[in-house]
């Protein structure tokens, strides 16, 4: 009689590579849970390795300045999330010049979350700096806005004019509204108010009517 034994499958050991993603995924995910609910101050290492779970060698393994590095690397990630997001509602616009006054809707309205007010707008310009903030904020939103920028006045909606110095003024201009909105004591009106002048802005790069 012919009995075919069946091995219980074993998992595939994770190669370094991996393992090295995984715990740094890990790291920046309990970082950032801890630093949206409380701000970079009153959050220790030792409760971010816990609730990663993994250990503090691991933290200084992978970043070696430890919680201003993982700080940053949370920064970077919410920063990339919420290019996506804009660029993905943006896309939705019926034409160029939509698709620019959506795309700067939708990032004043992400920069209203509490975490993205805590993490990018608070304790960003402490922790890192404007500099290193600036810097992060162009390695996403700058190309970004860029491009949709080019694309409006390819399609003549846009009075013709360099697009990387515009996308440099815009930014500009969008960082400093969301800055006014998180500080003040009332954000609902202060939203609305940016608003209407972010897309005055706008309309004063329309292309004439001919």
């Amino acid at each position: 009689m012919y009995v075919k034994l069946i091995m219980p499958d074993t998992p595939t050991p994770r190669t370094k590579a991996e393992q090295r993603e995984t715990t740094t995924a890990a790291l920046i995910a309990a970082a950032r849970e801890l630093f949206a609910e409380r701000g970079y101050a009153a959050v220790g290492t030792q409760e971010i390795v816990q609730r990663a779970g993994v250990t503090r060698g691991a933290l200084y393994h992978h970043f070696k300045d430890g919680k201003e590095e993982l700080f940053r690397a949370v920064l970077v990630e919410l920063s990339a999330e919420l290019v996506r997001h804009v660029v993905a509602l943006a896309s939705a616009a019926d034409d160029p010049f939509e698709e620019l006054v959506v795309g700067c809707e939708g990032f004043l309205d992400a920069c209203a979350r509490p975490d993205v007010q805590r993490i990018m707008l608070v304790d960003g310009p402490s922790v890192l700096g404007w500099d290193v903030l600036r810097e992060i904020d162009s390695g996403y939103a700058l190309g970004a806005l860029e491009a949709a920028l080019q694309g409006a006045m390819d399609a003549g909606a846009l009075s013709p004019a360099p697009a990387n110095a515009v996308a440099h003024v815009l930014l500009g201009a969008l960082d400093e509204a969301v800055m006014v909105i998180a500080r003040a004591d009332d954000q609902t009106a202060a939203r609305e108010e940016m608003g209407k002048t972010v897309r005055r802005l706008l309309e004063g790069l329309r292309a004439p009517v001919i």
